[in-house]
């Protein structure tokens, strides 16, 4: 099976930014005297976009939409600060990168973060020849809404059949399915395996280097 084209989610697919969006959360956590998460709650919070993230860390009490609005404006300010302090790519990412490149193959990377921290991420650590990078500008358009996962295939010269979609969260393989590709989920994400197969992962992979092989 060889695809023509590939998407990339970022955060758990490419790059390990765990450590840094824990900071930013924590940081609000603390300013307003709430109990702070470990890298293992954030880790479960993760996938639906920066808002969702700070509003599943939040207590109960303090979720109205007004007050999920204050706090996700502090954890972006943190954010924006400290966002590439301990983010890396994953073991692995940059070879298979590299061969993806070599062999003239289009990618592309989707993110449900906000556009212009997505693109300032893979610029300072994935310099790779991206067809196109993509974040959220609109709740709308964020996964698992297939329509900008579409738009990337058609802008990399390809049909949603002949394209693979990478990811390691459940919303990943909800959006590759919606948008007609293949879904094929990481297990060094975000999420366990159980999650992937549940979101309608049509394979696993345990390494970077197996993605060479669809390809």
């Amino acid at each position: 099976m060889r695809f023509k084209a590939v998407i990339f989610d970022l955060d758990g697919t490419l790059l390990d930014t765990l450590d840094d969006l824990t900071d930013a959360v924590n940081e609000v956590m603390k300013a307003h005297h709430f109990p702070t998460h470990d890298r293992v709650a954030v880790r479960s919070f993760v996938g639906s976009g920066l808002r969702t993230l700070m509003q599943r860390a939040l207590p109960e009490a303090e979720r109205s939409e007004s007050k999920i609005n204050s706090y996700f404006a502090e954890m972006m300010t943190a954010y924006r600060e400290n966002y590439k302090n301990k983010s890396l790519p994953y073991a692995g990412i940059a070879p298979m990168l590299e061969a993806l490149a070599g062999r003239k193959v289009p990618m592309a990377v989707f993110s449900n973060k906000a556009d212009e921290l997505t693109k300032k991420l893979v610029e300072a650590l994935l310099p790779y020849p991206f067809a196109c990078v993509q974040g959220m500008t609109t709740e709308e358009l964020k996964k698992p809404n297939p329509q900008v996962a579409i738009e990337l295939a058609q802008q990399m010269g390809t049909t949603p059949e002949d394209c693979l979609y990478v990811g390691d969260s459940d919303t990943d393989m909800l959006t590759a399915t919606n948008a007609g590709m293949f879904a094929l989920g990481v297990t060094w994400g975000f999420r366990d395996r159980d999650a992937l197969l549940a979101g309608g992962a049509q394979q696993l992979v345990d390494e970077p280097a197996e993605i060479l092989n669809l390809l």
